[in-house]
């Protein structure tokens, strides 16, 4: 399977925060070929090992979420008509005429409808959509409907991954699936190389939410240095330059408070090491990503983030270069390849 296969397959799989095990039970098919043990923890979160050559050898873990931004059902009204509220960051903007999936007693589809211009009141004219004047239709009766999809079901936005021109992918659930496609190209990198870190790869759970899978990802591994793969924002119009960084140019390192200087430093000198193309990105708070609960964890994990540039974040066309995803999985294995024990013990002596 290539690249494109790959991201193509996660993207059609759902996975809503808190729903995760058939974008987990599949990423656990895909990289058990490239890894020596895979495994489920109690929260869902999945871990890839590979096994280190050396004695005493370090940990080193990481991570993307494999969770995406949902919906769940709060209502049922007396012509068939459901609302529902989010699971994660939608701006309800984006969601009308979107075709949504159900995962209810029976696998149900249905599409979020918006009263129409032409009936808006005077008073409604110009204002901004809200959620509760979203719904989503499914053409079914009231009685089935309640029987098929009862209230609580959680639904995800269905779309198809278009290939656009030259290597830029579009489709929904990007977020954080790129970085996923980013362990996984890491991942089959490492088969090639000398490593003498032990590596856990983690598809984590419920980041969208409150980076949840990622604190107890940390405790269990109790690794060394963890590294959180997530996307930032690409280039578009309007856009301020300080704000995001552009497709095809590479993976992004991020520099800030949430992030150890020294493995930003680290990433930064194997990417020149091996021409690598790189970005950087400047944080002055929390990065709002997994990074944040590693960081924070056990006695304090130093961390650091590598991101994808992506374009429309949290919505179901969100848009991302192939080549970046390469380059990162490709960084990534290069930094493992060149990790010692003195580098990591000088973690704590910045």
């Amino acid at each position: 399977m290539d690249l494109h296969n790959f991201l193509q397959e996660i993207t059609q799989k759902d996975g809503v925060s808190g729903y995760e095990d058939t974008i987990g039970d599949y990423l656990a098919g895909a990289f058990a070929p490239l890894v020596d043990e895979v495994r489920k923890d109690n929260l869902g979160n999945r871990f890839f090992y590979k096994k280190g050559s050396g004695e005493d050898a370090l940990r080193v873990m990481l991570c993307a979420h494999m969770d995406e931004i949902g919906l769940i059902t709060t209502r049922i009204d007396e012509k068939g008509f459901l609302s529902f509220s989010s699971l994660g960051g939608f701006d309800p903007r984006t969601l009308p005429g979107q075709d949504v999936t159900l995962r209810g007693r029976e696998l149900t589809y249905g599409l979020i409808g918006f009263k129409p211009a032409h009936l808006w009141k005077e008073d409604e004219k110009g204002k901004a959509v809200k959620m509760e004047d979203l719904f989503i239709d499914t053409g079914l009766s009231p009685e089935i409907l309640r029987e098929r999809v009862p209230v609580g079901t959680v639904a995800a936005i269905k779309r198809n991954f278009l290939s656009l021109q030259g290597e830029c992918r579009a489709g929904k659930a990007l977020d954080d699936r790129a970085g996923l496609a980013v362990l996984w190209e890491c991942a089959r990198e490492l088969t090639r190389l000398r490593h003498n870190a032990e590596i856990f790869l983690v598809a984590t759970v419920q980041e969208e939410v409150g980076t949840r899978g990622a604190v107890v990802s940390t405790f269990g591994i109790a690794p060394d240095l963890g590294i959180a793969v997530d996307v930032c924002h690409g280039t578009f119009p309007g856009a301020a330059e300080h704000e995001v960084s552009s497709l095809g140019e590479g993976p992004v390192i991020a520099y800030g408070p949430n992030i150890h200087p020294q493995i930003a430093g680290k990433l930064q000198e194997t990417a020149r090491e091996y021409h690598l193309p790189c970005q950087k990105d400047f944080s002055t708070g929390p990065t709002g990503t997994d990074a944040r609960s590693i960081q924070v964890s056990l006695e304090g994990v130093p961390a650091g983030l590598l991101s994808i540039p992506l374009r429309y974040m949290h919505t179901s066309v969100e848009l991302v270069d192939l080549e970046d995803i390469k380059s990162g999985g490709r960084l990534l294995a290069y930094f493992i390849a060149g990790l010692n024990r003195s580098f990591v013990e000088g973690l704590s002596c910045f």
